[in-house]
């Protein structure tokens, strides 16, 4: 029998639900529409970015050969087109795999990239209007990121990637496809009997199934979403069910309704532009900070490297990473790899790092500690690095809040600037519409998403 809270839960799921599934562009401030784009340039530049990784490479060849009839674009460059659920599995899974997709900074979710491969494919098959994805991208973000606040798990045990993308997903597509509030409110909920109880550990140790949950989640909140229509779904009551009485989760049913219209989730968000998870890019910045005016150091220059960091960051400790994902979440591999090569981009945690005999024995030259005093917001996630030379001297940087978040955000250039920089070389015809989306250029938003994509893939 559900308790007090946990009915609650489930009324709270059917107004979130409903609010979700009557919105409307009309509904939305410029600024967030604004947002909704830039985070769609931004997550769909993450995604392409992965499009050479031998792992990937290969899991796509295995998806292809049993996708059904061409649907959507897998965002490869290479021109494929698969059933929608292949191809949101496929990009899905490649929207993580470099880390450089955006965030939701107030909890640990991984917000748009929990709806947009789902969306996109579903946008691409039903040549939706680029306006209507963006709708349904905040419906879903806030749905999710509501989700994130709602339900609060131990620290770093589950993975939102396998916990939360199902549910973004869901929400995102029944809002596409102009579900009423009720068959909306059964697609979320059935989505949540087919979450991935993922371990965060996975992402430190670099288990590679970790970077696949998001696309198998997509096609997951994809399945959900086509059987709530068919009367096959949970109810507003398996939400509770699997997050608190499965899972363990602790809910507060008031975060999931909580000022909604009024206060935005995507105001929220960050973005990357350091290829590591975001736990360590106080960590990149302070380092930077150390290397002010110095330049790169070879590894053999390092002698001592002392990282204090915050409680999550401290999570990321191994210093023998077997994988790019590993490496991706090594406070010492995120630190050694930023002194030598002077940025923490792609190229720092490329496989050929995690082999070089110099950067290994850098890796066991760092040592983590906590950073004191503890902080508050926005400062919650700071770092202090010491890097002792072997000429004697020791320089010191330290960074309380990494760029991107909404207290110290990217300007809307820098973002485009990122996502030019990686789409230019394989997508270059897609720039100009989904630039031309950042500034709310009505012609751009009118169009389907099938026919811009068919103009640049």
């Amino acid at each position: 029998m559900r308790d007090d809270a946990q009915d609650a839960v489930a009324r709270a799921v059917v107004g979130l639900s409903g609010w979700a599934a009557g919105l409307a562009w009309e509904d939305l401030p410029d600024d967030v529409r604004r947002r909704a784009a830039l985070i769609l340039v931004d997550d769909f530049a993450a995604m392409v970015a992965a499009r050479e990784e031998p792992e990937l490479t290969a899991l796509r060849a295995g998806i292809a050969r049993s996708a059904g009839p061409a649907e959507a674009a897998v965002f490869d460059g290479r021109g494929q087109r698969l059933d929608r659920y292949s191809a949101a599995l496929s990009n899905g899974a490649a929207a993580d795999w470099c880390e450089l997709d955006g965030g939701y900074r107030p909890a640990v979710c991984h917000a748009a990239l929990y709806c947009l491969p789902a969306l996109m494919a579903e946008a691409e098959a039903r040549a939706a209007p680029l306006r209507d994805l963006l709708v349904a991208l905040v419906a879903g973000y806030e749905a999710v990121a509501r989700f994130a606040c709602a339900f609060a798990f131990p620290p770093l045990v589950l993975h939102p990637h396998g916990g939360l993308a199902t549910i973004g997903a869901a929400a995102a597509v029944a809002r596409l496809r102009n579900l009423d509030a009720e068959t909306s409110c059964r697609a979320v909920a059935t989505a949540a009997t087919l979450v991935l109880p993922g371990p965060f550990r996975h992402a430190v140790e670099g288990a590679l199934v970790r970077n696949v949950w998001p696309g198998l989640c997509a096609q997951n909140g994809l399945r959900a979403t086509d059987w709530s229509e068919m009367g096959i779904s949970g109810t507003p009551g398996s939400v509770a069910d699997v997050f608190v009485s499965v899972l363990g989760a602790k809910a507060d049913a008031a975060m999931l309704v909580a000022g909604l219209g009024r206060d935005w989730a995507m105001r929220e968000g960050y973005h990357k532009i350091h290829a590591c998870c975001q736990y360590g890019h106080s960590t990149v910045e302070a380092v930077l900070a150390a290397l002010a005016g110095e330049g790169t150091l070879g590894p053999d220059r390092i002698t001592a490297v002392r990282v204090e960091v915050h409680d999550k960051g401290q999570a990321l400790d191994n210093a023998e990473p077997a994988t790019t994902l590993a490496a991706k979440f090594s406070i010492q591999h995120i630190a050694a790899a930023t002194a030598v090569f002077g940025h923490a981009g792609a190229a720092a945690f490329a496989a050929g790092t995690l082999a070089d005999e110099g950067m290994a024995r850098l890796r066991q030259r760092v040592a983590i500690a906590p950073f004191t005093p503890r902080m508050d917001w926005p400062n919650d996630r700071p770092a202090r690095v010491t890097l002792t030379l072997n000429d004697g001297r020791v320089l010191l940087g330290e960074c309380r809040s990494a760029r991107g978040g909404p207290d110290r955000p990217f300007a809307t250039e820098e973002i485009i600037s990122k996502s030019e920089d990686i789409l230019g070389a394989v997508y270059p015809r897609a720039v100009a519409p989904l630039v031309a989306a950042t500034r709310l250029e009505d012609t751009t938003l009118a169009r389907s998403w099938r026919a811009i994509v068919a103009d640049f893939a």
